[in-house]
Protein backbone atom coordinates (compact mmCIF):
# COMPACT_ATOMS: atom_id res chain seq x y z
CA UNK A 1 0.00 0.00 0.00
CA UNK A 2 1.34 3.41 -0.86
CA UNK A 3 2.71 5.43 1.99
CA UNK A 4 3.38 9.13 2.33
CA UNK A 5 3.18 12.03 4.75
CA UNK A 6 -0.57 11.60 5.22
CA UNK A 7 -0.73 7.83 4.72
CA UNK A 8 -1.48 5.46 7.57
CA UNK A 9 1.24 2.83 8.09
CA UNK A 10 0.11 -0.68 7.17
CA UNK A 11 -1.05 -2.55 10.28
CA UNK A 12 0.86 -5.60 11.47
CA UNK A 13 -1.91 -8.11 10.87
CA UNK A 14 -1.88 -11.61 12.38
CA UNK A 15 0.27 -13.87 10.24
CA UNK A 16 2.50 -11.05 9.03
CA UNK A 17 5.23 -12.17 11.45
CA UNK A 18 6.45 -15.63 12.42
CA UNK A 19 5.95 -16.90 15.91
CA UNK A 20 9.56 -17.99 16.27
CA UNK A 21 11.38 -14.70 15.64
CA UNK A 22 14.29 -14.49 18.14
CA UNK A 23 13.26 -11.05 19.40
CA UNK A 24 9.91 -12.48 20.50
CA UNK A 25 11.51 -14.99 22.87
CA UNK A 26 10.53 -14.61 26.51
CA UNK A 27 13.11 -13.43 29.00
CA UNK A 28 14.15 -15.83 31.74
CA UNK A 29 15.65 -15.25 35.15
CA UNK A 30 14.89 -12.77 37.94
CA UNK A 31 14.11 -9.92 35.49
CA UNK A 32 11.70 -11.95 33.41
CA UNK A 33 8.51 -10.46 31.99
CA UNK A 34 5.32 -10.14 34.02
CA UNK A 35 2.66 -12.84 33.76
CA UNK A 36 0.47 -10.45 31.75
CA UNK A 37 3.27 -9.67 29.30
CA UNK A 38 4.05 -13.37 28.92
CA UNK A 39 0.40 -14.20 28.16
CA UNK A 40 0.16 -11.36 25.63
CA UNK A 41 3.38 -12.48 23.94
CA UNK A 42 2.22 -16.07 23.71
CA UNK A 43 -1.20 -15.09 22.43
CA UNK A 44 0.26 -12.91 19.68
CA UNK A 45 2.67 -15.65 18.64
CA UNK A 46 -0.13 -18.21 18.57
CA UNK A 47 -2.28 -15.94 16.41
CA UNK A 48 0.61 -15.48 13.99
CA UNK A 49 1.31 -19.20 13.97
CA UNK A 50 -2.37 -20.00 13.53
CA UNK A 51 -2.87 -17.67 10.57
CA UNK A 52 0.26 -18.81 8.76
CA UNK A 53 -0.56 -22.48 9.30
CA UNK A 54 -4.17 -22.14 8.14
CA UNK A 55 -3.05 -20.23 5.06
CA UNK A 56 -0.60 -23.02 4.24
CA UNK A 57 -2.58 -26.15 5.15
CA UNK A 58 -6.19 -25.00 5.15
CA UNK A 59 -8.41 -24.76 8.22
CA UNK A 60 -9.72 -28.32 8.03
CA UNK A 61 -6.21 -29.82 7.91
CA UNK A 62 -4.72 -27.58 10.59
CA UNK A 63 -4.07 -29.27 13.96
CA UNK A 64 -3.43 -27.59 17.28
CA UNK A 65 0.00 -29.22 17.31
CA UNK A 66 0.78 -27.53 13.96
CA UNK A 67 -0.20 -24.15 15.40
CA UNK A 68 1.92 -24.65 18.50
CA UNK A 69 4.88 -25.75 16.39
CA UNK A 70 4.62 -22.64 14.22
CA UNK A 71 4.30 -20.38 17.26
CA UNK A 72 6.91 -22.02 19.46
CA UNK A 73 4.31 -22.39 22.23
CA UNK A 74 3.19 -25.53 24.06
CA UNK A 75 -0.23 -27.18 23.77
CA UNK A 76 -1.10 -26.50 27.45
CA UNK A 77 -0.46 -22.80 26.87
CA UNK A 78 -2.64 -22.87 23.75
CA UNK A 79 -5.55 -24.27 25.74
CA UNK A 80 -5.01 -21.71 28.48
CA UNK A 81 -5.61 -18.98 25.93
CA UNK A 82 -8.11 -20.55 23.50
CA UNK A 83 -10.90 -23.09 23.80
CA UNK A 84 -9.82 -24.76 20.58
CA UNK A 85 -9.10 -24.23 16.91
CA UNK A 86 -12.38 -22.46 16.16
CA UNK A 87 -11.87 -20.05 19.06
CA UNK A 88 -8.39 -19.23 17.78
CA UNK A 89 -9.76 -18.60 14.29
CA UNK A 90 -12.42 -16.21 15.57
CA UNK A 91 -9.88 -14.38 17.73
CA UNK A 92 -7.50 -13.91 14.78
CA UNK A 93 -10.36 -12.86 12.50
CA UNK A 94 -11.78 -10.30 14.95
CA UNK A 95 -8.37 -8.85 15.77
CA UNK A 96 -7.19 -8.59 12.17
CA UNK A 97 -10.40 -7.33 10.59
CA UNK A 98 -10.72 -4.64 13.28
CA UNK A 99 -7.29 -3.39 12.21
CA UNK A 100 -8.30 -3.43 8.54
CA UNK A 101 -11.53 -1.52 9.22
CA UNK A 102 -9.57 1.05 11.25
CA UNK A 103 -7.22 1.70 8.32
CA UNK A 104 -10.20 2.02 5.97
CA UNK A 105 -11.96 4.44 8.32
CA UNK A 106 -8.89 6.64 8.57
CA UNK A 107 -8.47 6.72 4.78
CA UNK A 108 -12.20 7.35 4.34
CA UNK A 109 -12.17 10.26 6.80
CA UNK A 110 -9.32 12.06 5.03
CA UNK A 111 -11.52 12.74 1.98
CA UNK A 112 -14.38 15.21 2.25
CA UNK A 113 -16.74 13.86 -0.42
CA UNK A 114 -18.31 10.41 -0.53
CA UNK A 115 -17.00 9.28 -3.96
CA UNK A 116 -13.42 10.20 -3.04
CA UNK A 117 -13.82 8.55 0.35
CA UNK A 118 -15.03 5.35 -1.32
CA UNK A 119 -11.93 5.21 -3.50
CA UNK A 120 -9.65 5.95 -0.53
CA UNK A 121 -11.28 3.32 1.68
CA UNK A 122 -11.19 0.65 -1.02
CA UNK A 123 -7.55 1.48 -1.77
CA UNK A 124 -6.68 1.06 1.90
CA UNK A 125 -8.51 -2.28 2.05
CA UNK A 126 -6.88 -3.71 -1.07
CA UNK A 127 -3.39 -2.50 -0.17
CA UNK A 128 -3.58 -3.79 3.38
CA UNK A 129 -4.71 -7.27 2.33
CA UNK A 130 -2.12 -7.42 -0.46
CA UNK A 131 0.62 -6.89 2.13
CA UNK A 132 -0.75 -9.64 4.40
CA UNK A 133 -1.46 -12.63 2.11
CA UNK A 134 -1.59 -15.20 4.91
CA UNK A 135 -4.18 -13.20 6.83
CA UNK A 136 -6.14 -12.55 3.64
CA UNK A 137 -6.31 -16.27 2.86
CA UNK A 138 -7.32 -17.15 6.41
CA UNK A 139 -9.90 -14.41 6.91
CA UNK A 140 -11.52 -14.28 3.46
CA UNK A 141 -11.19 -17.80 2.03
CA UNK A 142 -10.72 -20.28 4.87
CA UNK A 143 -13.57 -18.76 6.87
CA UNK A 144 -15.91 -20.87 4.72
CA UNK A 145 -14.47 -24.04 6.30
CA UNK A 146 -15.19 -22.92 9.89
CA UNK A 147 -18.93 -23.42 9.63
CA UNK A 148 -21.74 -21.39 11.28
CA UNK A 149 -19.42 -19.45 13.60
CA UNK A 150 -17.32 -18.41 10.63
CA UNK A 151 -20.35 -17.40 8.59
CA UNK A 152 -21.55 -15.23 11.50
CA UNK A 153 -18.11 -13.60 11.71
CA UNK A 154 -18.21 -12.86 7.98
CA UNK A 155 -21.66 -11.30 8.29
CA UNK A 156 -20.37 -9.09 11.11
CA UNK A 157 -17.54 -7.95 8.83
CA UNK A 158 -19.91 -7.20 5.94
CA UNK A 159 -22.08 -5.19 8.33
CA UNK A 160 -19.03 -3.06 9.13
CA UNK A 161 -18.50 -2.50 5.41
CA UNK A 162 -22.08 -1.25 5.11
CA UNK A 163 -21.24 1.51 7.59
CA UNK A 164 -19.27 3.21 4.81
CA UNK A 165 -22.57 3.85 3.01
CA UNK A 166 -24.24 6.00 5.67
CA UNK A 167 -23.75 9.11 3.51
CA UNK A 168 -24.60 7.45 0.21
CA UNK A 169 -26.60 9.66 -2.19
CA UNK A 170 -30.00 8.50 -3.38
CA UNK A 171 -29.56 6.33 -6.45
CA UNK A 172 -32.78 7.29 -8.20
CA UNK A 173 -33.27 3.62 -9.03
CA UNK A 174 -36.47 1.70 -8.14
CA UNK A 175 -34.47 -0.36 -5.66
CA UNK A 176 -34.37 0.27 -1.89
CA UNK A 177 -31.03 1.83 -0.89
CA UNK A 178 -30.41 -0.84 1.77
CA UNK A 179 -30.87 -3.61 -0.78
CA UNK A 180 -28.60 -1.85 -3.28
CA UNK A 181 -25.88 -1.42 -0.66
CA UNK A 182 -26.07 -5.14 0.17
CA UNK A 183 -25.61 -6.01 -3.50
CA UNK A 184 -22.66 -3.64 -3.90
CA UNK A 185 -20.91 -4.83 -0.73
CA UNK A 186 -21.44 -8.47 -1.69
CA UNK A 187 -19.98 -7.84 -5.14
CA UNK A 188 -16.85 -6.19 -3.74
CA UNK A 189 -16.34 -9.02 -1.27
CA UNK A 190 -16.82 -11.65 -3.98
CA UNK A 191 -14.27 -10.02 -6.29
CA UNK A 192 -11.70 -9.88 -3.50
CA UNK A 193 -12.45 -13.48 -2.50
CA UNK A 194 -11.90 -14.76 -6.04
CA UNK A 195 -8.53 -13.06 -6.38
CA UNK A 196 -7.27 -14.35 -3.01
CA UNK A 197 -8.60 -17.89 -3.61
CA UNK A 198 -6.67 -17.95 -6.89
CA UNK A 199 -3.43 -17.15 -5.07
CA UNK A 200 -3.26 -13.67 -6.62
CA UNK A 201 -3.46 -11.61 -3.43
CA UNK A 202 -0.58 -9.35 -4.48
CA UNK A 203 -2.73 -8.21 -7.43
CA UNK A 204 -5.55 -6.87 -5.25
CA UNK A 205 -4.61 -3.17 -5.66
CA UNK A 206 -5.19 -3.59 -9.39
CA UNK A 207 -8.90 -4.09 -8.65
CA UNK A 208 -9.26 -0.53 -7.36
CA UNK A 209 -10.55 1.15 -10.55
CA UNK A 210 -13.11 -1.56 -11.29
CA UNK A 211 -14.34 -1.87 -7.72
CA UNK A 212 -14.55 1.90 -7.30
CA UNK A 213 -16.65 2.14 -10.46
CA UNK A 214 -18.90 -0.74 -9.39
CA UNK A 215 -19.57 0.97 -6.05
CA UNK A 216 -20.12 4.48 -7.42
CA UNK A 217 -22.10 3.70 -10.59
CA UNK A 218 -25.38 2.58 -8.95
CA UNK A 219 -25.52 5.84 -6.96
CA UNK A 220 -23.91 8.41 -9.28
CA UNK A 221 -24.67 6.90 -12.66
CA UNK A 222 -22.03 5.35 -14.92
CA UNK A 223 -20.91 8.66 -16.50
CA UNK A 224 -20.21 10.47 -13.23
CA UNK A 225 -18.61 7.33 -11.78
CA UNK A 226 -16.27 7.19 -14.78
CA UNK A 227 -15.37 10.85 -14.30
CA UNK A 228 -14.42 10.16 -10.68
CA UNK A 229 -12.09 7.38 -11.80
CA UNK A 230 -10.24 9.82 -14.02
CA UNK A 231 -10.16 12.54 -11.35
CA UNK A 232 -10.75 10.97 -7.92
CA UNK A 233 -9.86 14.14 -6.04
CA UNK A 234 -12.77 16.42 -5.01
CA UNK A 235 -13.26 19.27 -7.46
CA UNK A 236 -14.88 22.68 -7.06
CA UNK A 237 -15.66 22.89 -10.79
CA UNK A 238 -19.26 22.25 -11.88
CA UNK A 239 -19.90 19.04 -13.84
CA UNK A 240 -20.03 19.24 -17.64
CA UNK A 241 -23.35 20.20 -19.20
CA UNK A 242 -23.89 16.61 -20.38
CA UNK A 243 -23.77 15.43 -16.76
CA UNK A 244 -25.56 18.34 -15.13
CA UNK A 245 -28.87 16.50 -15.14
CA UNK A 246 -27.34 13.75 -13.01
CA UNK A 247 -25.77 16.12 -10.46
Amino acid sequence: MATGPSATPAPVLPGTRTGREPERSLRRGPRRDSAEAVAANQRDRLLDGFVRTVAQLGYAQTRVSDICQAAGVTRPVFYELFKGKEDAFLAAHRHGTAMVINVMEEAHARTSDWPGAVRAGLGALLGTLAEAPAFAAMAIVEIDAVGPAGWDAREELLARFRDFFTDVPESGLPIPTEELVDIVVGGVYSAIHRRIAAGRTAELPGLLPGLTFSVLAPFLGPQRAAVRLADPAPSTNPPPDCLAAEA
